[in-house]
């Protein structure tokens, strides 16, 4: 693989240019690393049309063939994790070893993919007649991956869509597109021309895709707000969508746990990744009586995490990825300061380059506060004091997002229980964020529309098509 400042889009299995290009910053320190190609209309057109002409190989291709696939693109990608770590880390901002362990989940997410087949359910079997429901491919797939996750979240709609027998044109975030190209050189090597699709560009290509008419279906991660957005797109011409958004994940705390056990954990719950998770917690319900010990554990704890560049030796937090993400983190802490909410412990701005935001804590700030309302999406943690466990329920379900939640107690059976009650796509108990290719993975509410991962989002990349044979 070119490492070298040397990007180029994937189309129709040729590796092109393109006519213009944008910059790509680092957000360590904002220089400029690279310039990606800015694709154009006619190049979208050109994706579209080497897709929809390989479609009809490649559906046809045999699933064992297509899983074999599925495998040497997790080989290439290992192959060359470590110049893969060291672009991502460049251009998202996060550490060495997450950008490491988003690399090997990539090529895990292609390999247990590859381990799924598509069911074909026979309805009847009679001598008058033979029926079967089988799910065949949509067709072509426009995939829309965001910055906080790169490389995994683009698996998580190229494997299934490819395994499915789809062809793709995936495009990745502007703030990220560095690793992504990379990938599609090393996959001009695998697939078949045309199969794949890899165009990159500004702010106006996402709606130049979800609108289409050459696209089948959508796969997108990001906002609440832009997901409307890709829905009211695609509605003309009746695409299916997948839609993974937004999230505001209550994590309850129960009365009974241990605290020293479970701090370091709560607080990679919220703040991994720079709180650049959907499902990162983005609310934490502390009951009263481990309130303050629990506040203090967190203080003491962040106080050992080294905050800088990804690439420095012990880095465990980097910087928020991009300045419109920066600003808005900025704008919810000085609303909280605005309305004299505590801090528990951060709140100033960062004396390092770069969007670097301090980890910050707010002390009970209001149910009706916008920290609590709000997706800060970044290293800000709202902790909410509560002592009933009837109305911590009542106030997480309080909210029009629904993607994640976790419960943490000593009563496993008990938290389990408040678990069942959560209206959450997933909710843990005793962890988070634990995500498997084997399990379906979705919101409710205004948190996405279908699911990814297992066999039902494998799925969600098929149309069920039932066959009738009427014997003579």
């Amino acid at each position: 693989m070119n490492i070298e400042n040397d990007f180029r889009m994937l189309i129709g299995g040729e590796l092109v240019t393109g006519s213009a290009t944008f910059d790509v910053l680092n957000p360590a320190t904002t220089e400029v690393i690279a310039k990606a190609p800015d694709a154009t209309a006619a190049d979208l057109d050109a994706a579209v049309a080497a897709a929809r002409a390989a479609f009809p190989a490649w559906a046809a291709t045999p699933i064992e063939q297509r899983k074999a696939k599925l495998n040497e693109l997790a080989d290439v990608i290992m192959a060359n994790a470590d110049a893969l770590k060291r672009l991502l880390t460049s251009e998202q901002g996060k550490p060495h070893g997450d950008a490491e362990a988003e690399i090997g989940g990539a090529a895990v997410w292609l390999q247990s993919a590859a381990l799924l087949d598509l069911p074909v359910t026979v309805n009847e079997d009679s001598p008058e007649r033979y029926s079967e429901t089988r799910h065949v491919p949509v067709g072509v797939v426009g995939a829309i991956a965001p910055w906080n996750f790169p490389m995994i979240l683009a698996m998580f709609k190229l494997a299934p869509a490819l395994l499915a027998g789809n062809t793709v044109v995936l495009k990745p975030s502007p703030f990220t597109p560095l690793a992504t190209l990379k990938f599609a050189e090393l996959a001009q090597e695998i697939l078949p021309a045309g199969v794949l699709n890899v165009i990159s560009g500004g702010d106006h290509l996402g709606p130049l895709m979800t609108a289409h008419p050459g696209f089948d279906k959508i796969s997108f991660t990001g906002s609440s707000q832009t997901g409307r957005r890709v829905m009211a797109s695609a509605a003309p011409t009746l695409k299916r969508v997948t839609l993974e958004l937004g999230g505001n994940d209550p994590a309850i705390v129960m009365a009974d746990v241990d605290v020293e056990k479970v701090a370091e954990q709560l607080f990679w719950a919220a703040f991994g990744n720079n709180g650049q998770i959907c499902i990162a917690t983005k609310r934490m319900y502390v009951h009263k009586d481990v309130y303050e010990p629990l506040k203090q554990a967190l203080v003491a704890y962040a106080a050992t995490v080294k905050i800088g560049d990804g690439a420095e030796q012990g880095t465990r937090l980097g910087p928020i990825n991009n300045r419109p993400q920066y600003e808005r983190v900025l704008g919810l802490i000085q609303d909280a300061k605005d309305k004299g909410y505590e801090f528990v412990i951060g709140g100033e701005k960062s004396d390092l380059p770069g969007y670097f935001v301090p980890v910050t804590i707010i002390d009970n700030p209001p149910e009706d506060s916008r920290i609590v309302q709000e997706e800060q999406f970044g290293p800000v943690l709202p902790l909410i004091k509560f002592d009933d466990y009837e109305d911590v329920i009542t106030r997480a379900n309080a909210s029009d997002y629904g993607l994640g939640a976790s419960v943490w107690g000593a009563d496993e059976d008990k938290a389990f229980e408040i678990a069942q009650r959560i209206s959450s796509g997933t909710v843990w108990v005793n962890e988070t964020q634990h995500i498997t290719p084997m399990a379906a993975f979705g919101g409710m509410k205004q948190s996405g529309i279908g699911v990814e991962g297992g066999i039902e989002g494998l799925l969600t990349y098929t149309v069920a098509q039932t066959l009738v044979r009427k014997h003579k």
